[in-house]
């Protein structure tokens, strides 16, 4: 193939033309000393705090932690052992970032975005700094669409919104990590992307969960973080906010998102450990006194999203405009809040199109690990400040096997009814203040005292309601199914059913609901509350259903 000169010369000239002389400078610092995943470094003057930092020798990355007079703290990414006292250490001019996107669901990674289940590279252009503002006040709405997390007992009695932050909490063993695989599963049909950040668990553990979300189908649309207890405490401390940067990314395309941290104590523990070596003074527990800020400033990241929408033309389709929210002069008012959008619309006589990065929301579940219940310890008591509420786990309810072992004296959602659909809400209204006198009761009963037939009814009753809220691990309920089961329960239909039967009557009346009574439940799901037309069908449905079961 030959070139002719002018194309050559015609090249060159282009070349010359765009040529830009720039100065790539770096400051090069030495390592003083190194050891338990620190370095210490002397020469660094203009170094950022939380700059990533290259060991050149040792192929390493690290992360400029504590800037003092004379040095920098510099926490290793990756194995410190590779690094010796001298060795040259560049600034990079870059905070710490996180590959983010598509080709990140379905796969599991380390804190920096490496894959560790054997599938090959991840290849995306996209990336995000792990440490980003949380969304402001005027961006953010109010929480009230459901995340359903297929519990009954949390559903029901503390639900989760789409945007909130529900800590669940409880001592080792006590099916708090069994609480969030669930809520994970039960999103095949909900149209949201979870994210399942690992940090301290140990490797077993985490195998584990992988290949539940495997066979469960839930690693479809999941993205595993894992960071192990064999990991450096710097990889434990940066897993959660790795795993938020993914997180965020589809939040901010305006899908919905769920962030699982299973543990924050145990991230607490790797912060606590980098602190001290670095020499910061060490506050109540010996934890740092910013260790507050470290689970607040990842936690405030969640929020539901404002909607935000844009006035179109009333000659061109409101379709076309989802594609951009600008579009040659013919989106002419925008972004604008729905109420105003729509007031501006109608007085102008043009369309509204909703601007589709907008209206995402990310949920936290943050997981915190008790010690012999002790929920007014330091890292308990900050994280249930910063949450919306919190998931109580009582070790005596799990051995005794109600399971989930949830507390309904100390659980909340203080969020409440908003994130419910009108029917839970019309089932499970006072379900929580019936369960709390049912434990007074059973506290009561237990001293022998003959009791009146009002009370026993009561007592039987709460036995009954104890039985259908336990529910097995890795089988998540339909929100609909739920409502309809609580109602027989609430109503007063087990009553005659014996307490061992409850569960058994369950699982026979959702199949009898689903196989003969199809038109009741699809009526349910379309109204999302029980009306006076269903009302009479539903109870027909049970009355039918009751003498056709076989207990």
């Amino acid at each position: 193939m030959k070139f002719r000169s002018d194309e050559i010369v015609s090249v060159l000239q282009a070349e010359i033309e765009n040529y830009r002389s720039a100065i790539d400078s770096r400051e090069v610092g030495k390592v003083l000393e190194v050891g338990d995943g620190i370095a210490r470094v002397y020469g660094l003057t203009g170094v950022m705090a939380g700059e990533m930092v290259e060991f050149p020798k040792a192929g390493v990355t690290g992360l400029a932690f504590n800037l003092e007079e004379s040095s920098v703290g510099v926490i290793i990414l990756g194995n410190y052992l590779e690094i010796t006292e001298g060795d040259e250490c560049r600034t990079t001019g870059k905070l710490l970032r996180v590959p983010v996107g598509p080709a990140m669901i379905g796969r599991v990674v380390d804190p920096l975005g490496n894959p560790l289940d054997g599938k090959g590279p991840i290849i995306t252009s996209e990336s995000r700094p792990i440490e980003t503002p949380a969304p402001g006040i005027a961006d953010r709405q109010p929480v009230k669409q459901p995340l359903q997390t297929g519990i009954k007992a949390i559903d029901a009695m503390t639900p989760v919104g789409r945007g909130q932050r529900e800590l669940i909490i409880g001592d080792r063993k006590t099916g708090k990590t069994a609480i969030a695989i669930d809520t994970i599963i039960n999103q095949k049909s909900e149209n949201v992307i979870c994210v399942y950040v690992a940090c301290g668990q140990m490797q077993a553990k985490v195998s584990q969960i992988v290949e539940d979300l495997r066979r469960t189908g839930a690693l479809d649309y999941t993205i595993v973080v894992v960071s192990t207890s064999a990991d450096p405490a710097p990889m434990q401390y940066i897993a959660p906010y790795a795993g938020t940067a993914m997180a965020e990314y589809f939040m901010y395309q305006g899908k919905d998102t769920l962030c699982v941290y299973d543990d924050l104590s145990k991230q607490a523990a790797a912060y606590r450990q980098l602190s001290l070596l670095v020499r910061r003074p060490p506050g109540r527990e010996a934890y740092p006194g910013d260790v507050f800020y470290c689970h607040s400033r990842l936690l405030e990241r969640s929020a539901k999203m404002a909607e935000k929408w844009v006035i179109v033309a009333k000659d061109f389709d409101a379709a076309q405009a989802n594609e951009k929210s600008g579009i040659d002069g013919k989106v002419y008012v925008g972004p604008l809040d729905k109420e105003h959008a729509e007031k501006l619309a109608h007085e102008k006589g043009n369309k509204l199109a909703k601007i589709p990065t907008s209206g995402g929301s990310l949920t936290a579940l943050p997981i915190i690990e008790t010690l012999e219940g002790e929920v007014s310890a330091y890292i308990p008591t900050n994280v249930i400040s910063i949450t919306d509420g919190q998931i109580y786990l009582q070790p005596s309810l799990f051995y005794a096997g109600v399971r989930p072992a949830v507390d309904v004296g100390i659980s909340v959602s203080r969020v409440g009814g908003n994130a419910q659909i009108g029917a839970m809400k019309q089932v499970a209204g006072g379900l929580k203040l019936t369960l709390a006198q049912f434990r007074e009761l059973e506290a009561f009963a237990q001293l022998g005292t003959e009791l009146d037939p009002a009370t026993q009814r009561q007592l039987d009753r709460g036995y009954r309601m104890i039985e259908l809220l336990k529910q097995p691990q890795f089988k998540p309920l339909n929100v609909i199914d739920q409502v309809m089961v609580l109602y027989a329960g609430t109503r007063g239909y087990l009553d005659k059913v014996p307490v061992k039967s409850v569960r058994a009557w369950e699982e026979q009346f959702i199949k009898f609901m689903a196989e003969q009574m199809p038109e009741v439940r699809k009526g349910i799901e379309k109204e999302k509350k029980i009306t006076a037309d269903l009302e009479p069908q539903l109870q027909k449905a049970i009355d039918t259903f009751s003498p056709q079961f076989k207990g």
